[in-house]
Parts: C-alpha cells; structure tokens; sequence
C-alpha cells in the first residue's frame, strides 16, 4: 500500500482552553521543531494487554517498563518486568511483548532491525515473572516473529526464511522446514507484496489447543527480481528482492500443517488455481479445522474454506463477489464464535461495510449491523454474552464511534461520548474500556471507562502539548466542502493564517494524498503537521480535500475510480483548486500543490493536467506509470496492463510531461523498495526530453519515508524553501 503515515500533515489549535492562560505573541515555528523533534507529539500509552481476569491491564512504558494497572480506579499496581533490572543476560529496552496464557511468563523482544515496513527481525528473551529470571530464546542468531504456544510450552518464530520450535522445558531448537532460501522460499512469513499489500507480517498459527502449527509457504522462485543499489562503501552493493510488478507472476502460495504429535506435516487442499491470493490463514473455534481465505487473481471474489487439520481436505463454507473489488482483506475480515456454530464476516454487499452472522454450514443467520454508514473496525466480541464491539462512520464520515450490538443484531449503542475520533481497547472481560479520543483541534485524550460508557479515570490528557501549541499560535483547523463538477460535495480542511482578514488574499498550498480506500480529512488530531501550522504562520491558507475514490462515506463513494485511478481524483484536485481561486480572500495566481506517494502521483497530474492551474507543485515518492507498481495493489483497482492499457496510460504522468506548466520540486529516496526510484528517473527523462525545467532532489540510501539523521530537516527545509520562492 502506498504510504500514507510518513508525511506531516496540517494540525491544529486545540480547544483545552481552560488550562490556559493569557498568552504573549506566539512563538515561532523552526522546521526542526515541526519534522525532527517530538515537541508537538502527544504522549500516549503503548502497548495495552488486558490481564485474563479483565480487573488488570499492563502498558508498555518508556520501552523499558512493564506495567501492571487496575481496571477499576486505573491506578498502577506494580512492574513486572524493568529493563534497568541487572539480570544476567540483561536487555536495555524493549520493542514488545506478549504474555503465556497462564500470565506467568512473557516473551520480549529488543534490538528490533526492520526489514520491510511491518517485518523485523530481533531478539527476544523468556521472563520468567515468578523467578525474575530472563532467558534468549536462541543463541543462533536474530529471530523473526517469535510466539509463544496456547500451552506456553514452546515458542515457535522464522529464521532465514524457515520455522523453528523452541521446547521450553528443554530448551531444544528444532527446525520443522528445511527448503527455506531467499528470494526462493519463504515458509511462516509473507513475500513482500504480501506484507505490504495484504498488511501482515506472520504467516503462521498454532492451532487452539497447541498440537499443531499452521503456516504459509510462498515459493517466489518465478517472481522477478527488482534490485537496489545502495552507495555505503567504495563499490556499491546491490540489493536485489523479488517484486511482482502488474501484469508479472506472483508467489504461489501454500498452507501446510504440522502436527507435534506425529511430527507430520500436511498439505492443505486450495483448488488447483496457482494464481490467486491467500491473505489470511486463521484457526476456527475447532482445533481440527483451518480457516483459509481464498482470493482470486482480480480480488473481486473471496472464498472461504474450512480444512481438515489432519487430511487436509477443505471445503467452501462462504463465498462473496464484487462488481468492482474486494476491500483489503485484514486480520477481521472473519471472527469465529466460541460456541463452534457461528461466525462473522464483513461484507459490503449493501453498499456499505457490514458485519454478517453466519452457521457454519454457510448459511446466512443475520445481517448485525446495517445503514447508510461504514463499520471501520470490529474491536472484539463477549463470547459470552454474543455482544459485538466496533467503530463506525454513523455520526459523520469525518468521525469514527464505538458501538456494541447484540449478534442478531438488536440492542444497539454508543458507548462514545465525544464527537470526533475515538479508539478502544476493551478489557478481556468487557467490563471496561480504554478510549483514547480527540478531535481536530484536541490532543488525545485517554481514559478509563466502565463498560456502560461510564467515565473512571482519565489516564492522560495531554495537558503539557495543549499549553504548548498554545504558545506557538496553532490555529483551528476548519471543515468546509467543495462541491464537484458532478455536484458531490468534497470534504476538506482548511488553516488559515493567524488573523486571517477577508478582504486580504492569500496563497493557498493544498496538500493530497487521494488514493483509493484512503482518509485524510478526519475531526481527528495529526500529531505529524506542526509543519502546515509553520506555512500557516508564513501566510500561506493549508487545504486538504478528500477526493472521490477515498473511505467512509460508503462503496459508491469509495469505488468510482475503479478502472481508472487519477482520472477523477485529479478532476476533483482541480475543480478544487479551480473553487478556493474564486474565493475573494484566496488569491488565484498563487496556488501550489504537494503530495507523497500516491499524492506525488496526484501531486504530479495536477501540474501536468493542471493547464497552469498552480503556480508551483512538490511530488515525494511518486509512482508516475502504473505499470511500475506491484500486483496486487495496482490490479485491484486497475486490473493488469493487458486488460486495461488505458486505463494505465490515460493517467500516467509520464505521458503528460510535455504539459508541466509552473514550477516543480521532485523528490524520491534512492532505496525505496515501495515505489522504486524508476518512477522518478523516468519522469524526469520525460521531462528532460520534453524541455521542461524542473527541480529534483535524490536522498541516497533513503526508503519510502525518507527518514534517518539528519534527512528529515534537509528534506522539510528544501521544501519549505521552494514553497517560499515559488509561491
């Protein structure tokens, strides 16, 4: 998926007004005070883990703490585990953890080495809460996804590219896959399309009771091979991954199980299909049947079937298609009830993303949740109870609240109590809940609820980042919309400068990202967009529209560029601009446009469809020939280059270089293993060729995010500078 968490976007002034006093002149903004210090980040609590007797949660504090609370008053209890503790083999931090079912051990990991976007590979230690004692789970090198048995009696994780068994009560090492080989056969974690596009990074499951482990393999023999250089010596050294770019071969996948009883390993049973999609691998309620989701290669079709654990026959027991695509398949997509007679799915069938009950047999029961509003997250289920917990678009597209709802769909209610944006964690019992909410112009807050929506305790409020936007002159942050030529009404947001005066004119930088399933213009807080305020103290009016193609206002919406991604979305970036220009406070002529990845994409059609239209536009990152991108992100809204050639040409900015009018920053990282640096050497050639005089910027050995030392403030600072000159 093309990156959408790197940029900092526009924040706002918060509305905590009384904690705060008068105030003198607002202090000024520094581009290092925006993008490479956390002055304006809000502190937040990690890593919750709700205890088994839902009256105990424990927090992840400072990357060295453990932290044990109670539910009931919020108050901390003890600490479980100290990375300042001087155990033998101590660690100095932590990245994670995960505790044994019995809750007497937990499993650490620390010295984290990314590897793609969601994968690692790192150390992790066995502590042993009783004792206090702390052990490596393997002296044989970094492991990769380690995780723990239901039993607690082993650990299973990934070590170049196959699996291994650590029995805790020998502590012997066991390897159960042995064809594992780079750029060949990966066994327990998914290729690189795969984590990028389907959002996962472990491919493998214990089985409920913990006799058998499930797992993926992917064979990426016949994938072709994309290759980076990377400048850190004399010679540069190449590094060369395997990438299915659209239209090219993918992995094929199979799922295997291995059973510890008779130290077998079974195939299971997928179709004869080699090209498709296996996003999801998941354990039903019966510890002798395997779920496997089963996409075809247009991810307009989804199956899914039920395995035999043992013979590794399957069978379909649901089935969905879509005129246009399936939405990303996540770790949600379907929930097994406990009571092995049931289960959930999400479906958009309606028009909007709902959840469906189904028996086991495939038989629909009821449709849970309906209305013209999407469900966007399904928090957890009470098994107990039947009760079902989730955040939806109901209130407004711009908010997301947290609802529980019988499963046959009765009993419907908000435990939310603000508008705005609000996420839960829910204890293990339901009891309570932990909501962290903010709005547009309000810091997250994080606090304690009972399960009714009573308030508890607040846990943070942010207080210390609410004083201190204050003093540096944050301004709201507006919602306006901008009607389309069609007539759909565009969300947006706009910053306007301090004291801003109608009856001047101002230059307006509009900011886009607009690709398909995206949201951008939320009444959420950005944390990441001191940057926008800094511009705003500069004079500059910030804007940020949410094209058609983007989420949560329902499929319609959200699928209409299907076919044909930048078409209408560059349309509706120009009608936009074309809208605020006859505004008589927004001065026309000084109108520019900056976005990353998929908005460098839209970034770059707008100054080349744009017929003048802005005065000045920055592209990070962006893809500029569809045809470069990987399979499954691009085919599921384009289909492959044979079955729809202009759909990729037509929106192309490659093809239109020759129609670049005003002035242009283009900026890629060398490294970026997302969208590859090609995108931006051939534009620029394109650009080159067709006369045209632009500007570009290489940052060597940089990924997708374009971060690491100093790179962040060169890059905001040449930015910032461009606006300043062009615009």
């Amino acid at each position: 998926m093309l990156n959408k968490i790197v940029l900092f976007l526009a924040t706002s002034a918060i509305s905590l007004t009384q904690y705060l006093p008068a105030q003198p002149a607002p202090k000024k903004i520094q581009i290092d005070d925006a993008v490479s210090s956390r002055l304006f980040y809000p502190k937040t609590i990690d890593e919750i883990r709700s205890m088994k007797d839902g009256e105990h949660y424990t927090v992840l504090d400072d990357e060295k703490y453990i932290i044990r609370h109670r539910y009931a008053d919020g108050r901390t209890i003890d600490t479980l585990f100290s990375a300042d503790w001087k155990q033998k083999n101590g660690i100095s931090d932590l990245s994670g953890y995960e505790f044994s079912n019995n809750e007497e051990k937990i499993l650490i990991s620390t010295n984290e080495e990314s590897i793609y976007r969601h994968s690692f590979v790192a150390d992790y230690y066995l502590f042993d809460i009783k004792t206090k004692t702390l052990k490596a789970i393997s002296q044989n090198g970094k492991q990769q996804l380690a995780n723990l048995s239901p039993a607690g009696d082993k650990v299973a994780f990934v070590r170049d590219n196959n699996i291994y068994i650590v029995d805790l009560k020998t502590w012997k090492e066991t390897q159960i896959t042995n064809d594992g080989k780079f750029n060949e056969i990966i066994n327990g974690a998914p290729d690189w399309v795969y984590e990028e596009e389907f959002s996962f990074s472990k491919g493998f499951e214990w089985s409920p009771d913990g006799l058998k482990l499930a797992y993926m393999r992917f064979d990426e023999s016949r994938v072709k091979m994309y290759t980076l250089p990377i400048y850190n010596d004399l010679y540069p050294t190449l590094y060369s991954y395997k990438y299915p770019k659209a239209g090219e071969e993918n992995s094929v996948v199979s799922v295997h199980v291995f059973d510890f009883g008779s130290q077998k390993t079974s195939t299971m049973d997928v179709g004869k299909e080699k090209d498709q999609y296996i996003p999801r691998i998941k354990w039903s309620a019966d510890a002798a049947k395997l779920c496997i989701l089963q996409l075809n290669r247009l991810q307009n079709k989804i199956d899914v079937l039920l395995a035999d654990a043992v013979s590794g026959k399957s069978n379909k027991i649901y089935s969905d298609s879509n005129k246009y695509f399936i939405s990303q398949v996540t770790d949600n997509f379907i929930t097994f009830m406990n009571d092995q007679k049931h289960f959930l799915v999400f479906s958009e069938r309606d028009g909007f993303n709902h959840l469906y009950r189904y028996s086991m047999d495939g038989k629909l029961v009821n449709q849970v949740t309906k209305g013209n509003f999407d469900i966007d997250e399904l928090l957890g289920i009470n098994q107990k109870s039947g009760t079902i917990y989730f955040t939806s678009t109901e209130s407004s597209p711009l908010e997301r609240d947290v609802y529980v709802i019988g499963a046959d769909g009765l009993g419907k209610l908000k435990l939310s109590k603000q508008r705005g944006f609000n996420k839960a964690e829910f204890s293990h019992s339901f009891k309570y809940f932990i909501n962290t909410w903010s709005d547009a112009n309000t810091p997250p807050q994080t606090t304690l609820y009972s399960e009714n929506g009573n308030q508890i305790r607040t846990l943070e409020d942010n207080k210390d980042l609410a004083t201190r936007i204050n003093e540096f002159g944050f301004v709201k942050k507006e919602f306006i919309t901008i009607p389309t030529s069609d007539n759909i009404l565009l969300n947006a947001y706009a910053i306007k400068p301090a004291g801003f005066d109608p009856s001047k004119k101002y230059p307006v930088f509009m900011y886009v990202y607009g690709g398909p399933e995206s949201q951008i213009v939320k009444n959420e807080w950005d944390d990441r967009g001191a940057w926008f305020e800094l511009l705003a103290q500069k004079g500059y009016m910030v804007v940020c529209v949410d094209n058609r193609g983007t989420d949560g206002r329902g499929e319609t919406f959200k699928k209409c560029t299907y076919m044909r991604l930048g078409k209408l979305e560059t349309e509706d970036q120009l009608n936009a601009a074309r809208y605020l220009a006859s505004l008589p406070y927004v001065d026309g002529a000084r109108i520019g446009i900056f976005g990353w990845s998929y908005g460098g994409y839209m970034s770059s059609l707008c100054m080349t469809k744009g017929n003048g239209l802005f005065r000045m536009g920055i592209a990070v990152a962006p893809v500029t020939n569809w045809r470069f991108y990987d399979s499954v992100y691009t085919e599921r809204f384009m289909r492959t280059p044979e079955e729809n050639p202009k759909g990729y040409d037509n929106n192309s900015p490659i093809n239109f270089a020759d129609k670049l009018t005003g002035k242009f920053l283009l900026i890629h990282g060398s490294a970026d293993d997302n969208v590859h640096l090609q995108n931006s050497m051939v534009f620029s050639e394109k650009l080159i060729q067709a006369g045209k005089d632009f500007d570009m910027a290489i940052y060597p050995d940089k990924n997708h995010s374009i971060y690491g030392g100093n790179t962040r403030s060169n890059l905001y600072k040449k930015m910032t500078e461009f606006i300043s000159s062009n615009l």
